[in-house]
């Protein structure tokens, strides 16, 4: 039957997804929803081993293969030939990533929904929002992540199997055995829906501390629930196009799934057979070294952070702190010990190096070329300000004080604006909205170009259609209906409605819906993108712009615009990010559907809960001098925001003739670039541009404020070294242990900053050491100089800028 080897291949590849298996004689090709594409494999795979190895393959005939397969129906640049087929002859997934990180089979039979992983999860989703809620209004302040609830549930778990009662309580076994890992993912995900605060809390508390407004608890509970539940919804109706097709491997999901398989000591195909080490002893090696390195980056020398080498030794000199600095400089000395900045914005070992290039090119061109020039010939009068700063300045080089222009009814009093100043953004920050500008067009035209014919298959494809295993696994699962959606979708909706009409919050019905259609139309190409490259284009500064244009000088109506035009969004893909982690790990999906909403019901509520007793029992709660530290510094960014965009609005600031009015330019170019990119594939379509990302090079850089360069050029040469040096040169001990390696630093630093909290900064109100350790050089060298203090290049003397705004 396998006696043509070569062609079996090409046979194989060419109707991996067409017409069914119909003869047992001679050899057929196969579809691989059908039971007997593992048989086929499994002779395949025998054949291969003796055979030597896949090199025999006919090399032309293999990539015509690979190429007719139907992983992708887009030239995906994480896409390797040689290895793709590795993948597929191993009936794995076409990326390696995929494979090292999860395995390639499922036992139906392994305990998910039991009383234990229920109860768990609940504890956990009670315990973490409260607490972070709690937290979130301190400074300093500590956010304990889903990652937490992952490592400290594994050995709850392991306790509850070893000491509880094998009894039933009304039909429930109460210690149904062995805790399992499809337990253990269940419990994380529940974890993971409700870890950070909800974004409509700010809403609620910017009302009170801003605007005195303090609506009863049905308006904040139904907002909150509206503006999570939505994007749930709409997540898993698009699930089909963001969870289902191999090509979206989700990179941070690879990182909880090696830990999983790590703490539970699962072996699988992926893994390779690299001796050394287990992972497990890896794991724990890796662990607990960076639990207790943080300790001297984040505590003890505090230097090693922020390792602005070059600074200490000028420290006065502006220009070379501008250069080099970290704190508010652009970065140039490219070291840092600390894995906390290395991993700020995202974990740069699960993040494709050539998705990590396309950030880094953004980078160096628009924060290391453009900002220079533009600071320098002191464009916006930007020589005045700090060249990298995340605060907004009057025309005295102070933070600009937005309560001297409103009127005593929250809205502006131009009169007061026109005697006071315009307002002034450093050089990065105002590149920063060019760059978000340019990234919502770079969006659409790059999916228009590239993604069109795969949101398209995809539309017609069902799960037993799709070309990977793990769907095929899935397959055998009861799906969740998609009116179950629609339901949530509707109840969710009505809500919003509620909320608008209800109660004074001056904001349209139409607008609303114009916030819901903006998230709606980007979901699908902003979730690719973000499958596949780790980085997400936010609609942050886009849903401000248009709210800020359509409905000028309602503060409470631009706040509950961006939330439902943003939030929606960005919720739809966490729940699309977590579907994928329930679809790798095999968590059947109705299980996951009523995990996720019970989930995001009970930490909303819990976080307003928390939110409604701290203003009620702490005392001067966001004042400046709030004794135990609660002075709500996300509050004052949130609430600042809202009278920047919703009072003063954009007219006065991006409009035509405006000061930042040239900014605007950056819609086109970003709507260009893509087409420009495309255009050449069309010539060269196995170029370096096939590699080429802009919407990447455009928003890989969004979290420039607050983050700096300390975050970024440190994570691009990490990214190089392990994910392009060592996957290059030593692939085995990449395939095995460079997951572990992510999960294990990840895992160390979350413990650690928790530790370092609550052992050494919450107790004494942080006196702790406030004589000693704090004030050693180490803790001080990096702020005591020119870009610890923030310096500009012009020293001010009076007022700069236009004579009339």
């Amino acid at each position: 039957m396998f006696h043509v080897y070569h062609d079996s291949v090409f046979c194989f590849a060419l109707t991996y997804l067409r017409k069914p298996y119909k003869s047992r004689g001679s050899l057929r090709c196969v579809s691989p929803g059908h039971s007997s594409f593992l048989t086929i494999m499994s002779a395949y795979a025998g054949h291969s081993s003796t055979a030597d190895s896949i090199e025999k393959v006919d090399s032309e005939k293999a990539a015509l293969a690979v190429g007719a397969l139907p992983l992708a129906d887009f030239d995906d640049p994480n896409i390797n030939k040689e290895e793709a087929i590795t993948g597929i002859l191993e009936d794995d997934s076409p990326y390696p990533e995929v494979r090292s990180a999860v395995s390639n089979t499922d036992d139906m039979s392994i305990p998910v929904s039991t009383f234990r992983a229920w109860v768990m999860g609940f504890f956990w989703v009670i315990i973490i929002p409260g607490l972070n809620q709690f937290f979130y209004f301190r400074y300093p302040s500590v956010n304990l992540t889903g990652m937490v609830a992952q490592l400290l549930s594994f050995p709850m778990g392991r306790l509850w199997a070893a000491v509880m009662p094998n009894i039933s309580v009304f039909g429930v076994h109460l210690n149904p055995g062995p805790f399992t890992i499809k337990e253990h993912v269940l419990i994380t995900i529940m974890a993971t829906v409700g870890w950070q605060s909800a974004y409509a809390t700010d809403i609620i508390a910017v009302q009170r501390v801003f605007y005195h407004q303090t609506f009863n608890f049905s308006y904040q509970w139904m907002l909150v629930m509206s503006t999570q539940l939505i994007g749930f919804s709409l997540g898993g109706v698009m699930r089909r196009f963001l969870v289902l097709p191999p090509s979206m491997i989700w990179p941070t999901n690879l990182v909880n799934c090696a830990l999983f398989n790590t703490l539970h000591a699962q072996s699988y195909a992926g893994m390779g057979n690299r001796g050394g080490i287990s992972r497990e002893r890896f794991f724990l090696y890796v662990f607990c070294g960076g639990c207790a390195w943080y300790f001297v980056p984040g505590y003890l020398f505090q230097a090693l952070s922020w390792f602005t080498w070059v600074c200490w030794i000028a420290p006065d000199n502006v220009v070379v702190n501008q250069l080099f600095g970290y704190e508010s400089g652009l970065g140039m000395s490219l070291i840092t010990f600390d894995w906390s900045q290395i991993t700020y914005v995202v974990n740069p070992l699960a993040t494709p190096w050539w998705s990590e290039a396309n950030v880094l090119v953004g980078f160096v061109f628009f924060f290391w070329i453009l900002t220079p020039l533009l600071y320098y010939t002191n464009t916006w009068y930007s020589k005045f300000l700090p060249i990298m700063s995340r605060t907004s300045y009057d025309n005295t080089g102070a933070a600009y004080n937005v309560t001297a222009i409103l009127g005593t009814d929250g809205t502006l009093n131009a009169t007061a604006y026109e005697e006071y100043s315009p307002l002034f953004l450093s050089t990065t920050f105002a590149v920063s909205y060019g760059l978000s500008f340019a990234s919502i067009t770079a969006t659409v035209t790059h999916a228009v170009l590239f993604f069109r014919k795969q949101i398209w298959a995809q539309s017609r494809r069902s799960i037993d259609e799709q070309p990977d295993i793990h769907a095929r696994l899935m397959a055998r699962y009861r799906q969740v209906p998609e009116w179950w959606y629609l339901v949530v979708f509707v109840v969710m909706f009505v809500f919003g409605i509620i909320v608008i009409e209800v109660w004074p919050t001056e904001f349209p019905v139409w607008g609303f819906v114009l916030a819901l259609l903006i998230a709606f139309f980007y979901i699908i190409p902003i979730g690719m993108i973000q499958a596949i490259t780790n980085q997400q284009v936010g609609l942050n500064v886009i849903t401000e712009l248009v709210v800020g244009y359509a409905i000028p000088g309602r503060p409470l109506a631009m706040m509950l615009f961006k939330t439902w035009g943003y939030i929606t969004m960005a919720q739809a893909l966490q729940f699309a990010q977590d579907f994928k982690l329930g679809h790798y790990m095999k968590i059947p999906p109705r299980t996951m559907f009523f995990a996720q909403v019970s989930a995001a019901v009970i930490a909303g509520t819990v976080q307003l809960a928390v939110q409604a007793w701290m203003f009620t029992n702490i005392v001067d709660i966001c004042s400046t001098n709030q004794r135990d530290g609660f002075i709500c510094p996300n509050t004052q960014v949130f609430g600042t925001a809202s009278i920047i965009w919703g009072v003063i609005g954009p007219q006065r600031q991006f409009s035509p003739g405006q000061m930042y009015g040239g900014l605007l330019w950056f819609f086109l170019i970003g709507a260009l670039c893509p087409f420009t990119a495309w255009l050449i594939s069309l010539k060269w379509p196995n170029s370096i541009i096939r590699y080429i990302n802009f919407p990447v090079i455009f928003t890989g850089t969004s979290g420039i404020p607050p983050a700096t360069a300390v975050n970024y050029v440190p994570w691009a040469i990490v990214g190089f070294i392990f994910q392009y040096v060592i996957r290059r040169r030593h692939f085995s001990w990449w395939t095995k242990y460079n997951y572990v390696l992510a999960a294990a630093l990840d895992s160390g630093l979350a413990i650690s900053i928790v530790l370092i909290f609550f052992c050494l900064q919450y107790p004494r109100n942080g006196s702790i050491g406030a004589n000693t350790v704090a004030k050693w050089w180490g803790n001080n060298v990096f702020l005591d100089t020119a870009d610890g203090k923030g310096k500009a290049y012009y020293t001010i003397n009076g007022t700069f800028g236009p004579s009339t705004w």
